[in-house]
């Protein structure tokens, strides 16, 4: 309830005082869940994983075993590096227009937002698959959802690391989908600041 709580609390009294515009406050909150967030899980992933291999060598060396075996297949730099792109690019910008999406409901919202967030799709849904037979609606959401394609993106086959190099900049970014989300995403990011600033407190 990132901007419904505000109007909740009326709180956004005091921010609307402030000489900071609602652009300006909108992709402040928009960058928690698509910067923020995913360089916080990129900082305990690292940690973990650094944990362990340090653990990992430890049990190898008490075992008269090389530690060296460990970075045969890839080195935990170049780990850390997949993994850091990995979540800015698929757990950022893929997921943007849900971000986006969710930002405007708060903004809009008179009560629940949760409920004002799940409640459109669910008969959007309800009315194409009773209205066509079809569920094309239901389809785009898991697209967005699942990610792109695994023949432009990942194989489904073998470990996380493997997946995650298989996800090259050239591929992710022709990705007509990806596009298409961050068009959506501003999209919902305008109404959401212009909804925001002639918005009043609940």
């Amino acid at each position: 309830d990132a901007l419904y709580g505000e109007r909740r609390d009326r709180s956004i009294l005091f921010w609307k005082s402030l000489p900071v515009s609602d652009l300006t406050t909108v992709l402040s909150k928009f960058a928690i869940p698509l910067v923020i967030l995913p360089l916080l899980s990129f900082a305990v992933a690292v940690v973990t994983q650094f944990v362990m291999l340090l653990l990992s060598s430890a049990v190898l060396l008490g075992s008269g075993l090389s530690a060296g075996t460990l970075g045969a297949r890839m080195s935990f730099f170049h780990m850390s590096l997949m993994l850091l792109y990995h979540i800015l690019t698929v757990h950022g910008l893929w997921y943007a227009p849900i971000y986006g999406w969710l930002l405007l409901v708060s903004a809009w919202a008179p009560r629940a937002p949760f409920i004002w967030a799940f409640l459109p799709p669910f008969v959007i849904w309800g009315v194409e698959k009773i209205a066509f037979r079809t569920s094309h609606f239901l389809g785009m959401l898991q697209y967005r959802l699942t990610g792109p394609e695994p023949s432009t993106t990942t194989t489904r086959s073998g470990n996380l690391m493997e997946m995650m190099s298989a996800l090259t900049p050239v591929q992710f970014f022709t990705t007509p989908g990806l596009w298409v989300g961050l068009a959506v995403a501003a999209i919902f990011l305008a109404t959401a600041v212009r909804l925001r600033r002639y918005r009043e407190p609940i």
